[in-house]
C-alpha cells in the first residue's frame, strides 16, 4: 500500500510539474475570450482553410483616443480589442484559423457599456514599445512572421481602429485598404455592402455613409497579407458613443464583419 502511495504521489509531481503550454489545447476553447465566452460552439466550416491575422488599435501603454460618457472615460484600445475578440470568435465558430495579435491575458469578452483601461496589453506576448514607430513595426513583424508559415490561399489582416473628431460629427464606420490592392478593395467594399444592407434592414430611414477608399497607413503598407482597416466609429460623438458601450452593438460588427467575409471568401474559391 505504501508503494502504490508513493507511485500516486510520483504521478501527481509529474503532472504538476509538465507545462500547461505542452498540454493539449481544448477544442474549441480559447481562453482570450475570458470565462464567459472561451468556449464556442461551431457553427459551420464555411470559413474552413481562411486564416486571419487580427488587430486592435494601440494597446499597452498607449490607450488611443480617449472619449467621455456619462463622466468616464471611454478608451480607444478597450473597445477595439473587445470588438476583435467577437470577430475572432465568430471567424472560429466558422471554422478559420486565427491570430489575435494584441492580447490581454486578463480583459476577455465583456459585456459592460464602460470597458476599464488597463496597460496589460501584449502583442502576442511582448511588451508593446510606446513609440509609435516601433509599435506599429512591431505588430506588422508578427503578422509577417505568422503570414510566412501558413499555406493557405486565403489569408486577410482585418486592423480595428475608433477614430476622433469634433464631438458634433457623426460618422458611419468606414474602410480604408492599402493603395493599389485589388483584393482589399474587394474585401472593403463587400463589408461596406453588408452594413449598408443591414442598416437598410434595421434603420431604413437612416441609410449608411460608410466610405471605402485606399490610404497609406503603416499597418496596410508594411503588412504582408491583403487587409482591410476599419474605423468604427467617432469616440467624442454621443451617437457613436452607443455603437461603442452597448456590447450587442459591438458584436453586430463582429457578426456583420463575419458575414462580409464569408462572401469574399466565396468569391475567392470561384
Amino acid at each position: 500500500m505504501k508503494g502504490v502511495k508513493c507511485w500516486l504521489m510520483l504521478l501527481l509531481c509529474c503532472l504538476m510539474a509538465f507545462p500547461l503550454s505542452a498540454q493539449k489545447k481544448k477544442k474549441n476553447y480559447e481562453p482570450l475570450f475570458g470565462k464567459k465566452y472561451a468556449s464556442y460552439g461551431k457553427v459551420s466550416n464555411s470559413l474552413k482553410g481562411a486564416v486571419f491575422y487580427l488587430g486592435s488599435g494601440h494597446g499597452g501603454p498607449d490607450p488611443g483616443c480617449i472619449g467621455w460618457y456619462r463622466g468616464k472615460e471611454l478608451h480607444e484600445d478597450e473597445y477595439a480589442y473587445d470588438i476583435v475578440l467577437r470577430l475572432a470568435r465568430e471567424l472560429m465558430r466558422r471554422g478559420a484559423k486565427v491570430y489575435i495579435i494584441i492580447q490581454d491575458a486578463k480583459d476577455g469578452i465583456r459585456d459592460q457599456a464602460v470597458l476599464n483601461n488597463s496597460k496589460r496589453e501584449t502583442c502576442m506576448g511582448k511588451p508593446i514599445p510606446l513609440n509609435q514607430v516601433e509599435r506599429l513595426q512591431q505588430r506588422c513583424d508578427a503578422v509577417n512572421r505568422l503570414y510566412r508559415k501558413d499555406k493557405s490561399r486565403y489569408k486577410r489582416g482585418v486592423f480595428i481602429h475608433v477614430d476622433s473628431r469634433a464631438k458634433g460629427d457623426q460618422t458611419d464606420v468606414f474602410f480604408y485598404h492599402a493603395p493599389g490592392s485589388t483584393y482589399g478593395r474587394r474585401l472593403a467594399k463587400e463589408i461596406q455592402s453588408t452594413f449598408r444592407a443591414k442598416y437598410n434592414r434595421h434603420q431604413p430611414n437612416r441609410g449608411f455613409d460608410g466610405t471605402v477608399s485606399e490610404r497609406n497607413l503603416f499597418v496596410l503598407r508594411k503588412t504582408a497579407p491583403v487587409a482591410v482597416f476599419l474605423e468604427v466609429g467617432n469616440i467624442q460623438n454621443a451617437r457613436d458613443q452607443k455603437r461603442l458601450v452597448i456590447a450587442d452593438n459591438r458584436q453586430a460588427l463582429a457578426n456583420w464583419i463575419t458575414l462580409a467575409i464569408e462572401k469574399d471568401y466565396k468569391k475567392s474559391k470561384k
